[in-house]
């Protein structure tokens, strides 16, 4: 019989969403693919959610941040818990929160300088930073007040075609008894927390191995990429969220990223197929098969879940780990190295994109293995730690070079109920996710499917993979930086987290923390303003026809001005507006998926902006327009908001 009596929920819950979308112009983005990848508008804006949970009885709390980015840079990480800091005292630090990204390869990367994934335009963007650091700390201060009883209940379940392997000459290099744990190459466990409140649903996270990548490395428009759309889908679609008219909606839902390292969403092979050839299509239909896997677990009756709220941290220095022969598999203690980038790492993943690089393959650089082996006869101590990877560049070497990759990094254990978070600040793959899950499992003496991988946490390595995997040398291997032995130190330093909570001891002590250097301001102001000859800002340059069908796409195109000059956080850049009587109802604004925002340079210096909308294949007959809200900066820096509108337009539909 269903449990009902709530009075007796053991746990205290608060959730929240907010906006972090940075420059839809002209802000860098992470890439592997054109050197010069910037923003030109934006399809889906993107979005921080924040859960708490607390043990009125311990008083401890774990806070998840659940952020659509690419990935969690260190300077991120120490900005927002300065300024939680300042607004909670010591309630939230770096030990109980896990700020995580879901990998989204479609969003701004000017927080930082992603080590060589960087782009040459990448670097500080302080718009761009401050509207993240904003959003998050935004979303957790909603959280916090949201606070209230709750009941967690946790399910696990599967879906099989959401994912493929990217590398399965890696995988398969893996011992017999791992892949029979994944006889697909794939991991197909897919995990729901969901949060209820006298008996109704009022948030959930999920998490599921696959990288965030529909979109290809040469789209331009901002977007949460297939996790962003199931969390959209959910939210907006099925439970009605208005993100502009409700800023503590009564449902929250976050599609979280675990060991996804080895695994791509693009089902044919190649970047941007699959399971069609059109990749925003692809985006569209993988989130909703992650939305619906979840939504399927979330529907049933699910016991609620005891046990405490707990965490242990600690800083670890992967440049210099002597791993002990528990965990290195061949009996003998090894040691982990500076970092090093191999030659396939400079290919990138063929699944998902490969990049400029033309020189370099990624299953065979010879060149540069000869050069390798060569340097390693001469340095014992690079080839324990390295070989066989055929090293472009390497801090060890090189001391003086630019740091590419933190050596000292966060690992986190969170407990939830009877749910196990193990923060990695890495892409971790499928099997290097199972040894970790394994380790942790054992310890605790719990079930190996209640312990998560939460890759992407709270600083960047780049990748994690088996020893085995790192023999291949491919993309992932290469791009794993402290060496062969890095996952066996994260086990052993994984096993030293487990134990500390299971014996009710504090974490071990930390390694001396760097400050992250600093970093280049990436571009300047744009330039000021001018409407086309003959035009005022607002200008419609292409009206809408005068009448469309359900399923037809509407263009706008308006003289505009640069969108850096008001990133409209928490707003929008647009609305889809439909004649209701005397009145204008707002159906549509640039946070929904069937709507695109999109700049383009104009004739002397001017800006172009083109409104799309896909109208729904259900959308009800009527009259509609399409307004574009813009800000224009003079010479002096002087900014002044605007407006257009355009003509109206009929829509024959149901």
């Amino acid at each position: 019989m269903p449990d009902t009596n709530y009075s007796t929920d053991r746990h205290r819950v608060g959730r929240a969403i907010a906006d972090i979308t940075g420059e839809t112009v002209g802000a860098a983005l992470l890439t592997d693919g054109p050197a010069d990848r910037v923003t030109t508008g934006m399809h889906l804006r993107l979005r921080a959610r924040a859960f708490i949970f607390a043990d009125p009885i311990t008083d401890r709390r774990v806070l998840l941040i659940v952020a659509e980015l690419p990935v969690i840079l260190p300077g991120l990480t120490r900005e927002v818990l300065r300024r939680l800091t300042a607004r909670f005292g010591d309630t939230y630090t770096a030990a109980n929160v896990i700020l995580t990204a879901t990998g989204t390869s479609s969003a701004p990367i000017g927080y930082g300088r992603p080590g060589l994934r960087g782009n040459p335009n990448a670097g500080l963007a302080p718009a761009t930073f401050s509207a993240i650091v904003d959003g998050i700390v935004e979303a957790v201060e909603r959280a916090d007040e949201d606070l209230a009883p709750a009941t967690l209940r946790r399910i696990h379940g599967e879906l099989r075609q959401a994912g493929v392997n990217r590398s399965r000459p890696a995988f398969d290099r893996n011992p017999q008894a791992d892949k029979e744990f994944f006889p697909d190459a794939i991991d197909p466990q897919t995990t729901l927390l969901r949060i209820d409140r006298d008996g109704e649903p009022v948030g959930a996270i999920n998490w599921f191995a696959v990288h965030n990548t529909s979109l290809t490395n040469t789209n331009t428009l901002i977007s949460g990429d297939s996790k962003g759309y199931a969390a959209y889908h959910w939210e907006r679609v099925v439970e009605d969220v208005d993100y502009l008219a409700d800023p503590d909606p009564h449902f929250v839902a976050a599609f979280a990223q675990t060991n996804s390292g080895d695994v791509s969403p693009n089902l044919n092979g190649a970047p941007g197929h699959g399971p069609t050839d059109d990749p925003v299509e692809n985006t569209r239909i993988l989130g909703t098969r992650q939305y619906e896997a979840a939504a399927k677990l979330a529907a049933g009756y699910v016991a609620r879940m005891a046990g405490d709220i707990d965490y242990r941290m600690m800083y670890v220095d992967l440049s210099d780990v002597a791993v002990s022969a528990e965990f290195t598999g061949d009996s003998g203690e090894h040691h982990t190295g500076k970092p090093a980038l191999g030659a396939s790492a400079l290919a990138g993943a063929g699944f998902d994109g490969p990049t400029n690089w033309r020189a370099f393959r990624e299953d065979d650089n010879p060149g540069w293995e000869r050069l390798s082996r060569l340097v390693y006869r001469f340095a014992p101590a690079l080839r324990e730690a390295h070989a066989p990877k055929a090293i472009v560049t390497t801090s060890g070497l090189l001391p003086r070079i630019t740091p590419f990759a933190q050596n000292v990094v966060p690992v986190q254990l969170a407990r939830i109920g009877e749910l196990y978070m193990l923060a990695i600040p890495g892409e971790v793959t499928i099997t290097a996710g199972l040894r970790l899950r394994r380790t942790v499992a054992k310890i605790l003496e719990a079930e190996i499917a209640d312990v998560l991988i939460a890759g992407c946490s709270n600083a960047y390595i780049h990748y994690v993979t088996t020893p085995e995997e790192y023999d291949a040398q491919r993309y992932e291997g290469a791009s794993t930086l402290f060496g062969r032995w890095q996952l066996p130190a994260l086990q052993q330093v994984a096993a030293r987290l487990a134990t500390a909570m299971h014996t009710g001891e504090p974490a071990p002590a930390d390694v001396s923390i760097p400050e992250p250097p600093e970093l280049p301001t990436s571009k300047a102001t744009p330039p000021p303003d001018f409407p086309p000859g003959g035009k005022n800002f607002g200008d419609v340059i292409v009206q809408p026809e005068s009448s469309y069908r359900a399923g037809d796409r509407v263009s706008v195109e308006f003289s505009g001005a640069h969108p850096a000059n008001d990133l409209h956080r928490g707003g929008t850049h647009l609305m889809v507006q439909q004649q209701t009587g005397e009145r204008w109802r707002t159906i549509a604004d640039d946070g929904d998926w069937s709507t695109t925002f999109t700049w383009s340079r104009g004739p002397a210096s001017t800006s172009v902006i083109t409104i799309t909308w896909t109208t729904p294949a259900d959308v009800p007959s009527g009259t509609y327009r399409i307004r574009y809200f813009g800000t224009s900066a003079k010479f002096g820096g002087e900014r002044t908001p605007f407006t257009g509108t355009s003509s109206e337009f009929r829509i024959h539909g149901t």
